[in-house]
C-alpha cells in the first residue's frame, strides 16, 4: 500500500466516500483541505456515457471559464505575413512560421497552446510525433486551427481550455485555484459542466456525464451531483 502523507490523510477525514455531495458543498470541503505549498489547481474529473473505442463517441473541443484558470497561459502561433502580425497584436506569446518548426523539432515545448493558420498545417504535420503526446497538436475540432487567429488567441489568454476524453471516456480539466472565491469556483464548473454537456456524442445514449468529482492537485476526490447543475 501507498504511503499517504499527512496532508493527504487529513484531507481523507474531511470527505465520506460514500456520500455525493452539491458542487457548493464540494467546494467548501476542498477549500478547507491543508494548504500545500503553491496554489494548487482546483480539478473537475468526469465519467463520460462513451465508447472511447468508437470513433463516432470521441468528445473533443473547447471550453470557456468565466473567470479564467488562474494560470498564465502561453500561446504558439503558427502563421505568415498578417497572420502572423494579427496574433502578436492579439497577444500570442511565440509566433512563426518554419522557425518555430525546426525549434519544436528539437525538442522545445515550453508552450500550454499551439494555434496554427490551415495554410500552416501542411509544414507541421510533422510534428505531430513532439506535440500529439502532449497534447498541443493543433485541431479544427479544438478551435486551435482557425484563420481567425485573433479571437483564438484572445480565447485561450482569458480562459479557454480545450477538453479530450482519454482512452477509458474520463475527462479531466481545470476550473481554477484553490484560492478563487468560492462563487466563482463554482461558476466556472457549472458553465464548464454545461459546455461539456452540449458536445455530447451523437451515438452516446443514456445519461451523458455519469460521475463527477470535484479535487485539487494534492487532494482527495469528492464525489459530487451534477444533474441539477446544469444551466443553474
Amino acid at each position: 500500500m501507498p504511503v499517504r502523507s499527512k496532508r493527504y490523510t487529513q484531507a481523507r477525514q474531511l470527505v465520506d466516500r460514500m456520500k455525493t455531495y452539491s458542487v457548493e458543498e464540494g467546494i467548501d470541503i476542498l477549500k478547507k483541505f491543508p494548504s500545500a505549498k503553491f496554489n494548487e489547481t482546483v480539478e473537475m474529473h468526469l465519467k463520460l456515457g462513451i465508447d472511447p473505442a468508437k470513433s463516432d463517441q470521441q468528445v473533443r473541443g473547447t471550453v470557456s471559464l468565466p473567470h479564467g484558470t488562474g494560470k498564465e497561459i502561453r500561446v504558439l502561433v503558427f502563421a505568415r505575413g498578417e497572420q502572423a502580425e494579427a496574433a502578436k497584436s492579439a497577444g500570442a506569446d511565440f509566433v512563426g512560421s518554419d522557425e518555430l518548426v525546426q525549434q519544436i523539432q528539437s525538442g522545445w515545448t515550453d508552450f500550454d497552446v499551439a494555434i496554427a493558420t490551415p495554410d500552416m498545417m501542411r509544414d507541421i504535420g510533422k510534428l505531430g510525433k513532439v506535440l500529439g503526446p502532449r497534447g498541443l497538436m493543433p485541431s479544427p475540432k479544438a478551435g486551435t486551427v482557425t484563420t481567425d487567429v485573433v479571437d483564438a488567441v484572445k480565447g485561450f489568454k482569458a480562459g479557454r481550455i480545450e477538453v479530450k476524453n482519454d482512452k477509458t471516456g474520463n475527462l479531466h480539466l481545470p476550473v481554477g485555484k484553490k484560492s478563487f472565491e468560492p462563487q466563482k469556483l463554482l461558476e466556472n464548473f457549472v458553465s464548464a459542466l454545461n459546455q461539456i454537456n452540449r458536445m455530447k456524442p451523437s451515438g452516446s445514449k443514456g445519461r451523458f456525464v455519469q460521475r463527477a468529482f470535484i479535487t485539487t492537485t494534492m487532494g482527495v476526490g469528492i464525489k459530487v451531483e451534477v444533474s441539477r447543475e446544469t444551466e443553474k
